[in-house]
Formats: C-alpha cells, structure tokens, sequence
C-alpha cells in the first residue's frame, strides 16, 4: 500500500470543490478511507487548512471538518531535524521543505501528492498530482 503525503492544495481542492481538481483530491481521500492507501498531512498543512478555511465558515463547522479527516489520514512530525533540513536545503519556498523533509524523515512515505510541482523540484521522492498518481495506479 502506497504511503503518501498529501499537500495543502489538494485538501483544499477537496474542501473548496475546486473543479476540475476537487474529483482527484476526492478519490485519494476516498482510497485512504478505504483503507488502500496510507495519507498523511502535517500540522503545518491542517493550520493552513483551517486558517483558509475559516475566512468562509465559522469554527465550529471547521473543527468537525477537520476532525473527520484526521479519522481517514494521519500526520507526521515536524521536529527540530525537519527545520535544520529544510533551512539547509535549495527548496525556495520553506513551507515545502517542511512538508518534504517531514515525509523523509517518516521513512515510510516515498511520494507527495501536490498539484504544486515546481517548487518540489529538489525532493528526492516522487512528487505527482493527485491525477496524474490516480491514473498511475489505474494502470497497475
């Protein structure tokens, strides 16, 4: 079973329905609470989560929302390592770098899921979109 790290983005396809985006993010979730896949996300990632999603509901709604997908993924640390690797690192945006080295230093995930593939582009895991990842294991 695949281990992955999903990003902001797509949670947020998935709570804002951004279409076309929000059917992929949808299925992935889908398979995490299926059990056939393995989702993580960080604290970093459910803080930026909440922070956008309550410019458009109130907190209480939020909390549950959140709540429920944490009964589907798990989330990974972001401990002092993580920071000095992502400080050291050549990722321009520092955000990312959290999210990367927090999924390297878990030692089980080996991809992200984002639809911001630019800025991985010094990862060392498999960085795809949600559709792209989707279409992939359709083949297998």
């Amino acid at each position: 079973m695949d281990q992955i790290l999903i990003d902001t983005d797509v949670l947020l396809d998935f709570f804002f329905d951004r279409k076309p985006f929000s059917k992929y993010a949808t299925e992935v979730l889908n398979l995490c609470e299926k059990k056939k896949l393995s989702g993580y996300t960080t604290p970093l990632i459910i803080s930026n989560v909440y922070y956008l999603l309550r410019k458009t509901a109130k907190h209480d709604i939020i909390l549950e929302k959140i709540k429920q997908l944490l009964n589907i993924i798990d989330i990974i640390n972001i401990d002092k390592n993580v920071v000095f690797n992502a400080l050291n690192s050549e990722f321009k945006d520092f955000e990312d770098a959290l999210q990367n080295f927090s999924a390297i230093e878990n030692g089980e995930i080996k991809i992200i899921l984002t639809r911001n593939i630019k800025d991985f582009k010094k990862s060392k895991l498999a960085i795809l979109t949600p559709e792209t990842y989707l279409k992939g294991i359709a083949r297998s």
